[in-house]
């Protein structure tokens, strides 16, 4: 009965390993829209694990906060709520202060390359900072900067008495002494609609996704900041998993699926620049060098801020720039 069993496993191109396995249907979750890049990101991920196990991990996306609060997608991974998840880890400030570096204004310039930097970078420290889950991958979003309702934002004094929604925590600390608020991005056009805002930092594609190019008005072109991100997996899930079922995941949790992951939507983000270009009652306007130096001046605290957070991990802020850097010219993605 046994060798009868093998042969029809055989003959039907499946081996007795794979006949053993559990299928496994991943509840994969974000808080962004459906429309948004990041949607097809992570079909094309399931659908790479799915080929890659032989079918035995099936996948289903949840978009728009279906299952949970964007501030809440690492914990919902941690606690098995779902079992990947999409993750900003400056939504939460202090929790993760060493991928933090990313965040910091003028220093990387290509959501592709910046990705694939990133993550080789961040992979030995999400051990230490990210040990509650599975870490699959870290990556950017193309740079970005101020859109502005009430007036042009040139030089760093511009944003006194301004009321700004920052991106992520570094951010929200370049303005706090000018009383920023903090919301996630489902809101942002609401809060600004509603004068609870004046400006927003928000990368260009986005800008109009979110319909928050119809409340604003002055936009500065400059690669001032990038928001990290990660995916992030259930352990429980992943341990359950065959050895060829983890390969399956491990074979798509990497710097080069990082670099596929943030390429199309910096595409998607680099794209909304003329879109925003072409509207009626915007002003897109660069900086001089000048001015430039005036906001990497006025942004050199940050640095500080960010390796005395990272002192009390244990970690040596000074090695880990250098290193950071390294891998961003490695992979062509230094902003000059």
């Amino acid at each position: 009965m046994r060798r009868t069993l093998l042969a029809l496993l055989l003959a039907a191109g499946v081996t007795p390993a794979l006949a053993q396995e559990k299928t496994f249907e991943l509840k994969l979750s974000h808080w962004v829209p459906a429309s948004h890049p990041l949607q097809k990101a992570l079909e094309d991920w399931g659908a790479a694990v799915e080929k890659a196990s032989g079918g035995t991990i099936k996948y289903k996306v949840y978009p728009a906060q279906q299952l949970g609060k964007a501030f809440d997608h690492y914990d919902m991974a941690r606690d098995g709520i779902a079992d990947v998840t999409y993750v900003n880890p400056g939504y939460q400030p202090g929790r993760f202060p060493i991928i933090g570096a990313g965040e910091l204004p003028f220093l990387m310039s290509d959501a592709k390359g910046g990705s694939m930097a990133l993550d080789a970078w961040y992979r030995k420290y999400a051990e230490k900072e990210m040990k509650d889950v599975k870490f699959c991958l870290a990556f950017i979003h193309s740079p970005s900067s101020f859109h502005s309702r009430t007036k042009k934002i040139v030089v760093p004094d511009d944003v006194k008495g301004m009321k700004i929604r920052p991106a992520h925590a570094t951010m929200a600390n370049f303005v706090t002494q000018l009383g920023g608020t903090k919301s996630s991005a489902p809101e942002v056009r609401d809060i600004i609609e509603r004068g609870v805002a004046d400006a927003v930092t928000f990368p260009w594609g986005s800008l109009v996704l979110f319909g928050i190019d119809k409340v604003t008005k002055y936009d500065l072109d400059a690669p001032l900041y990038v928001t990290t991100f990660a995916f992030v997996m259930n352990k429980d899930k992943y341990s359950q998993m065959s050895d060829r079922q983890k390969k399956a995941i491990d074979d798509n949790c990497n710097t080069e699926t990082a670099g596929r992951v943030g390429e199309p939507w910096g595409k998607f983000e680099d794209a909304g620049v003329d879109k925003v270009k072409a509207e009626a009652g915007h002003e897109v306007y660069k900086l001089t060098p000048e001015q430039t130096a005036l906001w990497k001046k006025a942004s050199e605290p940050l640095i500080k801020t960010w390796a005395d957070g990272v002192k009390k991990t244990g970690t040596d802020p000074d090695a880990a720039m250098t290193e950071l850097r390294a891998a961003l010219a490695k992979y062509n993605a230094v902003t000059q």
